[in-house]
C-alpha cells in the first residue's frame, strides 16, 4: 500500500504522540509499505527521519519552544496528493496542518483514518483557558466525525468518543518494545551518580514537565516518602515550562533531561518505583515502558493503567478521585520492596505480548479495510 502519514509532531522531538508515530511509519515501511510522512520542518534536523517526507512550514508551539505545530498546507496537499496519491491517509494529529489535510483528503476521496492522541480539551484549563473547554471538544469531535475512522488507545476512550456522538472510532492498541525497555538495564553506575543508596528507593518520573501533568501529587507522595526515608531519591525524565520551577524549589530532585533510546532504558530500570498521576492522557506511553522496565506503577484508573494495571497484581490502580489512596500506595509500596518487586515481576510479564510488530499488522490491516471498503469515488457516494 502507499501511505500517507500526518503529523505535527516527530522524533527528535520527545513525547508520546512523535514517538507512536514514528513507531508506526517506520515498522509499515519494514513491512514493505510505501510510506510518506508530511510533517513541520523543524528548526534543526538531524538526519533521523528515515521515511520519505514531505515537509510544511510550522510555528512553536506556546510555552513549549521545543515543539511545533504544523501550518495549513491544503492547497500543496491537494497538488501532491493528486500527483501520488495514497491508498489511504492517516491524520495523528488535529492542528492546523491536520485539519487542511483532512479537507484535502475529503476533497480527494481518499479514506482517512484519524488519530485521538491528545485531550486539548482537557490541557486548555491547565493553562488558563477553561472557558474555551467546551470549543476544544466541539472541534475535536467535529474533526474525528469527518475521518473515516477514529483510532484511539483504549477501550475506555472508543466508548468515550461513541458517547459524544463519534461513531466511526476503533480501537488499536499501542505496543511497548521489550526487547529495549528490560529490567537487565538496570545500571549501578547510574544509581551512584544518583547517590541511591541500596536501602532507600529512587522514585521516576518520566515525560512532560508540565502543569497537565498532576505533578503536585506526584511530589506530594514523594514528601510523604522523604519523611520516612530521608536518603529516598526522586529522578525527573525529561523538560517542560516547569522544570526551572521544580528545580529552585526542590534541590535535592535529580534532573536528568530528556533521556532516548537504551539511555532512557537505563533510567527506568534503575529506578524502584514509578509514579504517574496525569489525568490528562488519552494512553500515557510512559506506564507501559515502565512496566516492561519491572517496576512497580502507580497511577489512577485511566489510560494505560485503566487497559493494563491490576490493583495489586502488576501494580496498583487507584480511582482518579482518590488523592490521599495515590499517595497512600505510593508510601507503601515505597517502603515494602518485596511487595514492590513481585508487583513489578508481573507488570514485565504482563506486556510482554504487546509487540511493536503485532501492533503494526493490526494498523497496517486496518488502513487497508478502509481502502478496500472505501475505493475511489465510494466517500462522497456513501455521504462519509
Amino acid at each position: 500500500m502507499r501511505i500517507g502519514i500526518v503529523t505535527e509532531t516527530y522524533p527528535p522531538e520527545i513525547n508520546g504522540v512523535a514517538l507512536t508515530v514514528q513507531g508506526l511509519a517506520e515498522g509499515l515501511a519494514a513491512c514493505g509499505h510505501q510510506v510518506e510522512v508530511v510533517r513541520p520542518r523543524q528548526r534543526v534536523e538531524d538526519g533521523t527521519d528515515r521515511m520519505i517526507s514531505l515537509l510544511v512550514r510550522g510555528a512553536a508551539v506556546p510555552r513549549y519552544p521545543g515543539l511545533r505545530f504544523g501550518l495549513p498546507a491544503g492547497n500543496r496537499l491537494l497538488r501532491h496528493w493528486r500527483a501520488q496519491r495514497p491508498d489511504a491517509i492517516y491524520i495523528a494529529t488535529e492542528g492546523p496542518l491536520g485539519n487542511s489535510a483532512l479537507n484535502a483528503a475529503r476533497r480527494l476521496d481518499i479514506p482517512v483514518a484519524s488519530g485521538f492522541h491528545t485531550r486539548f480539551d482537557d490541557y486548555a484549563a491547565h493553562y488558563g483557558l477553561g472557558l474555551l473547554t467546551p470549543l476544544v471538544l466541539a472541534y475535536l469531535r467535529r474533526f474525528h466525525r469527518r475521518s473515516t475512522a477514529a483510532l484511539v488507545p483504549t477501550q475506555a476512550l472508543h466508548d468515550e468518543l461513541l458517547a459524544l456522538g463519534v461513531p466511526n472510532a476503533r480501537l488499536l492498541r499501542r505496543a511497548v518494545d521489550t526487547a529495549l525497555f528490560q529490567p537487565a538495564r538496570r545500571d549501578p553506575a547510574l544509581r551512584a551518580a544518583w547517590r541511591a543508596q541500596a536501602d532507600a528507593p529512587v522514585v521516576l518520573y518520566a515525560g512532560r514537565i508540565a502543569a497537565e501533568k498532576n505533578l503536585d501529587l506526584a511530589i506530594s507522595a514523594f514528601g510523604a516518602l522523604q519523611a520516612r526515608v530521608p536518603a529516598a531519591r526522586y529522578v525527573w525524565v525529561g523538560d517542560g515550562p516547569l522544570r526551572a520551577e521544580l528545580a529552585a524549589t526542590h534541590p535535592d530532585f535529580i534532573f536528568a533531561g530528556i533521556q532516548r533510546g537504551e539511555a532512557l532504558a537505563r533510567h527506568y530500570a534503575s529506578a524502584d518505583l514509578f509514579l504517574f498521576p496525569s489525568l490528562s492522557e488519552t494512553f500515557g506511553n510512559v506506564t507501559l515502558e515502565a512496566m516492561a522496565s519491572g517496576l512497580a506503577v502507580v497511577a489512577f484508573d485511566h489510560g494505560a493503567a485503566r487497559e493494563h494495571v491490576v490493583d495489586d497484581v502488576n501494580g496498583r490502580r487507584i480511582d482518579t478521585s482518590d488523592r490521599a489512596g495515590f499517595i497512600a500506595a505510593a508510601l507503601d509500596l515505597a517502603l515494602d520492596a518485596p511487595r514492590r518487586a513481585r508487583l513489578g515481576h508481573n507488570a514485565r510479564t504482563s506486556v510482554a505480548a504487546l509487540a511493536p510488530d503485532t501492533v503494526v499488522a493490526e494498523f497496517a490491516a486496518l488502513l487497508r479495510s478502509l481502502a478496500e471498503e472505501f475505493p475511489h469515488g465510494s466517500l462522497a457516494a456513501a455521504g462519509i
